[in-house]
């Protein structure tokens, strides 16, 4: 059921999807988009200093990691777009893009151009710190060395940055992303929505469950599932801990055993499971791309949102491109910044 505060965006926002073309990038292409507004900071917005080291130390800016590549490029800035117009001080918002493309220049252009007042960085990542360390998961796209970097976020950006929201590059936030922002860690290193009603036997396989070194990694933990497209990192914590090892430690023992199927999430949950600050569910709701084999329509989990999350196989731009979408892919449409034929684009200023 969907909640009365999204229903608008459902109505008015079908027009679009049933009027869309099947107008994509050709594979490789860097896709174009048309200029977001300028999104400004209110009266009630405490100043930011964007001096190159001031901007990560002030409390009052919000640092946000997510990937760049040209397949998920069109979730990406549909997730920027989303997360700059419902912020209370968007001009308060670095966003940290992370690409192992040699094509970075042109994504960094392309962000530029479409976000002319966005404060953001790029990094590259480089693709042969996990090379050796992937195994084959059930769905293709959670083999790409890119899906890792969010392990190595501490070490990719500035010492100087503490604190970091990760978003996936399917999703949109429909909240002001202060209130996710601002969540107490408490003694935590990590924060994300937890799924405790999951059957979290079913993350990993047989061998491991059998292996009692392996099992005993959860004892004396109320372990629960969570989904790491949304989390809240103090890399600080993390650093110290040396988390990004820990996490590679289980990636060489999935290599050799296989103890588990699905790409970058098992590390993580064997790692932090039982350990995570909860976050309200209303900051993942998660699932939205169906599962990872067929990728079939799904409803909102109950209660209220604040993030969309399209995970899973279907994602709302090739639905949509394929004129085959999902009735919540509509709440997605609004924020698509693509550039479409001019048949298309008319119907989107139009509406």
């Amino acid at each position: 059921m969907i909640p009365p505060t999204l229903s608008f965006l459902l109505f008015t926002a079908v027009t679009l999807i049933a009027a869309a073309s099947a107008h994509f990038p050709v594979s490789g292409d860097i896709p174009t988009f048309r200029e977001a507004q300028a999104f400004r900071n209110g009266k009630e917005c405490r100043r930011a200093a964007w001096s190159a080291v001031g901007a990560d130390h002030n409390p009052a800016v919000i640092h946000i990691a997510m990937t760049l590549d040209a397949t998920y490029l069109r979730g990406s800035v549909a997730g920027v777009f989303s997360v700059l117009q419902h912020a209370s001080c968007p001009e308060n918002i670095v966003f940290h893009f992370i690409a192992t493309t040699h094509r970075r220049p042109e994504l960094r252009q392309t962000i530029a151009a479409t976000f002319p007042s966005l404060t953001f960085r790029l990094y590259y990542f480089d693709s042969n710190l996990v090379r050796g360390k992937i195994s084959y998961s059930i769905r293709r796209a959670l083999d790409q060395p890119l899906n890792y970097a969010r392990i190595y976020l501490a070490d990719l950006l500035p010492a100087t940055v503490r604190r970091i929201i990760y978003f996936d590059s399917d999703l949109i936030v429909v909240d002001d992303v202060a209130k996710l922002w601002s969540i107490d860690l408490g003694t935590h290193v990590l924060g994300a929505p937890e799924y405790c009603h999951a059957n979290f036997t079913n993350y990993f396989t047989r061998r491991f469950w059998s292996n009692p070194s392996y099992a005993a990694s959860f004892k004396g933990r109320d372990a629960c599932y969570f989904n790491t497209g949304v989390m809240v990192i103090d890399l600080m914590k993390w650093r110290e801990g040396k988390y990004t090892e820990k996490l590679e430690n289980w990636m060489r023992i999935q290599k050799r055993n296989r103890i588990y199927e699905l790409g970058s999430l098992p590390p993580f949950l064997l790692v932090f499971a039982g350990d995570v600050e909860r976050v309200e569910h209303r900051w993942n709701q998660h699932g939205l791309g169906g599962d990872n084999l067929e990728g079939l329509c799904r409803d909102l989990h109950p209660g209220p949102v604040s993030l969309l999350h399209w995970s899973g196989k279907g994602k709302p731009w090739l639905r949509i491109d394929s004129k085959k979408p999902c009735p919540l892919d509509s709440l997605w449409a609004p924020y698509d910044l693509f550039r479409h034929s001019s048949s298309v684009s008319s119907v989107f200023t139009d509406s």
